[in-house]
């Protein structure tokens, strides 16, 4: 009865443990990793033996959990502002002319990144050209490519 009470507070427990490592694969018991107050300020320590077995058992058994975080809207937020952000470098993938305005620019790395203003720039074209990707002072993003002169603002799509 006792543990019926205490699994929601198990639960967020076991989502707020951080994943171990890849090299430390194994599974450290709660009590090894937890100062003897910070066992107690949980409320673990009022479990029996069997009980924190248990609760070990279980939470060895279950990988990581990864959360997103995601706006109002329900859209992914890439990086909370109080995040700070590195740039992002890599190369546009294919054919690049310049911002159109509507553009959307999808990187080697994967991400996905679309103009966030309706500013036009024509550039040489070139394939697969340079970027990088940096937050400004205001902390918006701003994207320049390799071969153009201008930067224009963009949001993270993916």
């Amino acid at each position: 009865m006792r543990l019926a009470r205490l699994l929601p507070l198990m639960m967020s427990f076991a989502l707020a443990v951080p994943s171990l490592s890849h090299a430390a694969d194994q599974y450290v018991p709660l009590q090894q990793r937890m100062s003897p107050e910070e066992f107690k300020a949980t409320g673990l320590d009022k479990l029996s033996p069997d009980e924190l077995k248990n609760l070990d058992a279980w939470l060895s058994g279950h990988g990581k959990v990864v959360t997103k975080v995601v706006d109002e809207a329900g859209k992914p937020v890439f990086y909370p502002t109080s995040e700070k952000a590195a740039p992002v470098q890599g190369r546009v993938q294919g054919e690049f002319s310049g911002f159109s305005g509507h553009g959307e620019f999808t990187l080697d790395n994967g991400q996905v990144w679309k103009q966030a203003d309706n500013t036009r720039i024509a550039c040489l074209t070139s394939n697969n050209p340079k970027v990088e990707i940096k937050r400004s002072l205001f902390g918006n993003w701003m994207m320049s490519v390799d071969g153009c002169n201008d930067t224009t603002s963009v949001t993270r799509v993916r």
